[in-house]
């Protein structure tokens, strides 16, 4: 068990609808985090709940915390802690887009922007086509998410790799991250 997991460190792991997620988000990502003592957090774009509906339950038999993909209302409890890191992936060019502008239209981006807000440690795996990666703006947005702390990764093992180099830090509290919440 690693560092997160001997403090029980919760991971806000975030889905949006890229080609392929329903292939390898819950054997290749979902439980490898579970594994490694992470307390995962999962929350889905809309169009991501959607795909992955089938999936749902292997996705929830991860964690003890339910999956969402809707916001809830001003009555209901939050139903996750506040995680003390993040893992995006996969992030389409549209959430990118959206995240780097700071817009939370939807539960899976307010998380994840209050997260950036908090300088909380967050790993993006982006899964954008070649024409989506060529548009003018989306090297800018690249740009502003690395100057928020955003680390990139390129695939499903280098998010682990790159959470597994931050769960030290998690684990003593030098992110900001509380593990709790309400």
């Amino acid at each position: 068990m690693t560092a997160a997991g001997a403090v029980g460190a919760v991971l806000g792991l975030v889905a949006a609808s890229a080609g392929g997620v329903e292939r390898w988000l819950v054997d290749g990502l979902a439980r490898p985090l579970a594994d490694r003592g992470w307390r995962l957090a999962v929350t889905l774009t809309p169009t991501a709940g959607r795909w992955l509906e089938p999936l749902l339950p292997a996705l929830a038999a991860t964690t003890d915390l339910p999956v969402r993909w809707t916001s809830r209302l001003p009555t209901e409890p939050k139903p996750h802690p506040v995680p003390d890191a993040f893992a995006f992936a996969p992030a389409t060019a549209n959430s990118l887009a959206k995240l780097a502008l700071g817009i939370a239209d939807n539960q899976a981006l307010t998380v994840l922007c209050e997260a950036v807000g908090r300088r909380a440690p967050v790993v993006v795996l982006p899964q954008v086509s070649d024409d989506q990666a060529a548009h003018p703006a989306f090297p800018g947005h690249l740009d502003v998410l690395r100057s928020a702390g955003v680390v990139l990764a390129t695939d499903p093992g280098s998010v682990i790799r790159e959470l597994d180099r931050v769960a030290p830090f998690v684990a003593f509290g030098e992110n900001g991250g509380n593990g709790a919440g309400g």
